[in-house]
């Protein structure tokens, strides 16, 4: 690649470009007919979508808003803008009007590409906001261009300008479960180290093929799917969303060698036992869970139902993004670990002193992938991010041998009478319950011990049990202070738009169930 290449995440792929530009990289089976998108097609979309935003005026540190459903048009928007030096901000398809108005205010987007399809808020929220350029998948009006005949309008060829290695590659916002959404500045040097590390210490072929079912929005999809395989020249197979009778079908019929996702993702899959049966995954090495604590029991189950290598790793958006995972040495991964830490990046454990602790703490993280800092945040930035070290806001323990178990957030643990109670814990007792496939604990409020633990379950196929049950369940096997007081039993867990249990509505729901009485009837369930 020429000099100016080098620094730029967009041409993160250029290799296998130039080495098997036939071959295909995306399978899209988002839209109403599969689409496959060879690297040669791909590179070229890159390039013209680059060269369309030049040509209307934005230059290096523009912000460009995305919000596109899973589709392969996704990938060439992000990555084009990239190679322009525009950043793009990619954001969550299942937001509503006010946080979608508020990022775009708040990253002073000047562009946006969008799918109305996939949000039927944005093409109201993008008209009432200064925007300027405007491209859309299916136009309704004035004031926006059409995005497939802009973009064939444009060369195919790009010369992109030189960026210094600190220069913004994209700003994805967080979910701000805890609070507005923040914008996280990531830089192409960054990106690109992460990238490299994970080719260098756990190489990927040609031959690798993916599915990716989660929102390409989130760092689940990109960073355990997109930029890995496709900087090694494998391929990505794109599901429009889960769902999990055509997710087993795919996996099966596109011969896909590994798959990744979240772990609410896994507890629907393994419920279809009879299509696991019967399908032949002899293609399929590993799974890869992660982006949401994984319990023990579901990493078991995986593993004895597809008969393949699982493992689970730790990161976030703006930590690397991954910077715990697998052993280089081969070493195997105790139930219950996301792994090591990571070669080339430093981690450490805090206390709430802000001393480095030897066993059992707060993450702290450093390597070049760590964001430099959010967006319009210099309070936040001065609390978390310290001589390069990003605070996490995680609980840790250490063992040992270096392996890492997640306790919760920091702002999970909570006070009940006296003890401190990490919800993760409580979860991991209810999961091994054979009833149990799914569980959310949080605390409500107590008049004598001003917090006490309450969990929604979902029950596992053909099982039956009841709120007793799994509380005495609770009260036999693990500490009486820490058992759920309430146990609500639901058809579903509330999930977010990044296919994590949402834990703020899972509160809302059980606050509103069990505050009006200390006691209620015994809910069955089957």
């Amino acid at each position: 690649m020429a000099d100016k290449f080098h620094n730029n995440i967009g041409y993160w792929c250029s290799q296998a470009v130039a080495d098997q530009p036939e071959s295909i990289a995306i399978f899209d089976l988002c839209q109403d007919s599969p689409r496959e998108v060879s690297y040669a097609e791909l590179d070229q979309r890159m390039n013209r979508f680059a060269a369309m935003i030049w040509q209307e005026g934005l230059r290096p540190g523009d912000r460009l808003a995305m919000v596109i459903g899973n589709r392969f048009e996704f990938v060439e928007v992000i990555f084009g803008a990239m190679r322009a030096g525009i950043v793009p901000v990619p954001l969550n398809t299942k937001l509503g009007a006010e946080a979608l108005d508020y990022i775009i205010r708040d990253a002073d987007c000047v562009a946006a590409v969008i799918d109305p399809d996939c949000n039927s808020f944005i093409e109201d929220v993008v008209e009432r906001s200064s925007i300027k350029f405007r491209y859309s998948f299916a136009p309704s009006g004035p004031g926006w261009q059409h995005y497939e005949g802009a973009l064939m309008a444009a060369p195919a060829e790009f010369d992109p300008p030189e960026l210094d290695n600190d220069h913004p590659s994209f700003q994805p916002y967080t979910s701000g479960s805890t609070g507005r959404p923040k914008g996280v500045v990531l830089t192409h040097e960054g990106q690109l180290w992460w990238i490299r590390a994970c080719q260098e210490y756990w190489p990927e072929g040609s031959d690798e093929r993916t599915l990716a079912a989660v929102p390409l929005y989130h760092k689940n999809a990109m960073a355990g799917a997109i930029k890995p395989m496709l900087q090694c020249g494998g391929s990505v197979v794109l599901l429009p969303n889960f769902e999990p009778r055509r997710f087993l079908n795919v996996l099966s019929e596109y011969k896909c060698t590994q798959a990744g996702a979240v772990p609410a993702v896994f507890t629907l899959l393994l419920q279809e036992k009879d299509l696991i049966e019967s399908l032949d995954f002899s293609a399929l090495n590993s799974f890869s869970i992660g982006s949401a604590p994984v319990p023990g029991e579901l990493m078991r189950a995986v593993k004895e139902s597809f008969g393949v290598s699982v493992s689970e790793s730790y990161g976030l958006t703006e930590g690397g993004p991954v910077m715990i995972g697998t052993p280089t040495d081969g070493r195997q991964v105790p139930v219950g670990s996301c792994g090591v830490a990571w070669p080339e990046g430093e981690i450490k454990l805090v206390d709430s002193d802000g001393k480095e602790v030897d066993d059992q703490g707060e993450l702290w993280v450093r390597n070049p992938g760590v964001t430099p800092g959010y967006h319009n945040l210099p309070e936040v930035n001065a609390k978390r991010l310290r001589d390069g070290w990003l605070a996490t806001g995680d609980l840790f323990r250490v063992d040992e041998d270096g392996f890492y178990f997640f306790l919760g957030r920091t702002d999970d643990m909570f006070n009940s009478g006296g003890e401190n109670i990490y919800p993760k814990e409580v979860e991991n007792l209810l999961i091994a319950h054979p009833a149990v496939q799914d569980v959310c604990v949080v605390p409500i409020e107590h008049s004598i011990k001003g917090h006490v633990p309450v969990a929604m379950v979902t029950a596992a196929q053909g099982q039956v049990t009841n709120e007793d049950e799994l509380k005495q369940y609770c009260l036999t096997n693990g500490p009486a202070y820490a058992h759920p007081r309430r146990v609500l039993i639901a058809d579903e867990l509330p999930l977010n738009g990044a296919g994590k249990i949402d834990r703020q509505q899972v509160s809302t729901l059980l606050e509103s169930e069990f505050a009006a009485a200390d006691s209620g009837p015994t809910q069955e369930i089957s």
